[in-house]
């Protein structure tokens, strides 16, 4: 069975932009408009705080709900039934007249977004002609970091019109015509190992885990770090996700590839992804928070606007960069962006407009230069036929990284110092020094890996799915006797 567009690249690829970004974008255009829906549905902005913060745990466990679903389920039919949820959610969202149906939701359309995302990126990338990746490596960074970026522009207009459902709606709108989509572009897919166990072991951590961290970290906004019912759950649900790796790599039939990504080039490309993650969404949290108060929301909106400039430029340069050597210092290029960008936010207490528009630009382009290209360099590492796990591991790894430690730190902006603007400027200090760690932490690894000359990909051969794009060498492979890294990847 087959739709009648199956197959055609430009159809497809518009499909994947249209499940992916209303829901990224939405994530970064929730803060102007959180006090008018909480004012018209009757929640207070913590009852709105912990529905954010389920929505993301949502978007956490997709990834690896997505991963189980694809070896045992036709893949393409669990798409559309991912989209059809995805809708449901956006029209309750919009349509909300109670916490309830806007809580569900909302729950519904993080959930669904990293189930597209697992479901719907990785037979983009490997299921066409090599020429094809170039095209779609542009297409994932401007979905990813693009929509993000826009999120505080939409979240401004929207806000500076004191609305919120024209929004939600146009959101359900693209998730209606991403399940058009991909009911026209249906092209039935078997399941990758539909004789292979199930995970509940590692379903249920990521699940338990994933709910108790960020119901935590969400609780931040009225309690303090040292009550039980946030620094609880936010540590115990952290400490199951370690579990959850660590029960991968020791399993014999893992669901994700953990212990096969445990190499010299994954590990620092993972590593620096995640710091970028974690101090970008939290350096524009915080300013954004800290400056709420002096602009109107559309002005602070257009403020951030370079950052998505800064994504643009950085996916149209990764384009022609990801096939050579220099998609290796490509991604350091990128954290010295961030740190950049972050030193110039700060530069300033409180910060200035000009300095934000600067600081912001920087930062596109070092998010831009850095997570994406992480994804590859990891992925290049293992064969193509494993890229869904590899990237939902990633995805596991930055959502986590990203949506928790931005509420942690703006708990500390509001606590720490002598007030918000002094608050904010230490809270951005440790941006830096997360961004820094990232930089050295992933030049460490190269070093002591013994890797002398940057490896350039084979990418024909990575398509064709039985070897990997290049050599990783084992983790500390200039202190080991075994170079070989283990592939371990059923």
């Amino acid at each position: 069975m087959r739709g009648p567009l199956a197959g055609r690249y430009p159809v497809v690829a518009t499909m994947v932009v249209f499940a992916l970004v209303p829901y990224l974008a939405l994530s970064a255009a929730l803060g102007p408009l959180t006090p008018h829906i909480a004012q018209e549905l009757g929640m207070s902005l913590q009852a709105m705080n912990v529905t954010t913060g389920m929505a993301n745990a949502g978007y956490a466990v997709g990834t690896v709900l997505a991963v189980q679903f694809a070896q045992r389920v036709h893949q393409r039919r669990m798409l559309i039934v991912y989209g059809c949820l995805l809708v449901i959610g956006s029209v309750l969202t919009a349509a909300a007249v109670d916490p309830a149906m806007f809580i569900v939701g909302h729950v519904l359309q993080g959930l669904c977004t990293s189930l597209l995302l697992i479901a719907a990126v990785p037979p983009l990338i490997i299921d066409y002609p090599p020429d094809r990746l170039r095209v779609t490596a542009v297409i994932l960074n401007v979905c990813i970091f693009g929509a993000v970026a826009l999120g505080p522009v939409v979240g401004g207009i929207q806000a500076n019109s004191h609305g919120w459902r024209p929004l939600f709606w146009i959101i359900a709108g693209i998730a209606a015509a991403a399940l058009v989509l991909s009911l026209l572009t249906f092209r039935d897919t078997p399941p990758a190992n539909p004789d292979g166990p199930i995970d509940y072991i590692a379903l249920g951590l990521a699940t338990l885990g994933c709910v108790a961290a960020f119901f935590g970290a969400s609780r931040l906004l009225t309690h303090r770090f040292l009550d039980p019912t946030a620094c609880a759950p936010l540590l115990g649900g952290l400490l199951l996700i370690i579990v959850l790796f660590v029960h991968e790599y020791t399993s014999k039939n893992p669901l994700l590839c953990v212990r096969s990504l445990v190499s010299t080039l994954p590990v620092a490309g993972i590593v620096a992804a995640i710091c970028a993650a974690a101090a970008s969404v939290s350096a524009i949290s915080l300013t954004l928070t800290s400056l709420a108060p002096h602009y109107s929301p559309l002005h602070l909106g257009l403020l951030y606007l370079p950052e998505f400039g800064g994504a643009v430029i950085t996916a149209a340069v990764f384009g022609y960069v990801f096939r050579t050597r220099l998609l290796h210092t490509y991604v350091l290029v990128g954290m010295c962006f961030l740190i950049a960008g972050i030193v110039v936010m700060n530069s300033t207490a409180p910060p200035m407009g000009v300095m934000i528009g600067v600081g912001s630009g920087l930062i596109g382009v070092g998010v831009g230069a850095s997570v994406v290209p992480a994804l590859f360099i990891a992925g290049f590492s293992l064969r193509s036929s494993n890229v869904q796990r590899v990237f939902a591991i990633i995805e596991l790894m930055r959502a986590v990284a990203a949506f928790l430690i931005a509420p942690v730190l703006l708990y500390i902006a509001a606590h720490v110092g002598g007030g918000i603007d002094e608050g904010t400027r230490t809270a951005l200090w440790i941006c830096f020094g997360i961004s820094v760690a990232g930089a050295v932490l992933g030049v460490a690894f190269y070093v002591v890996g013994g890797v002398r000359h940057l490896p350039t990909p084979a990418v024909e051969t990575w398509m064709g799915g039985q070897e990997p794009g290049w050599f990783s060498p084992a983790l500390f492979a200039r202190f080991r006797h075994d170079k070989e890294p283990e592939d371990y990847c059923p």
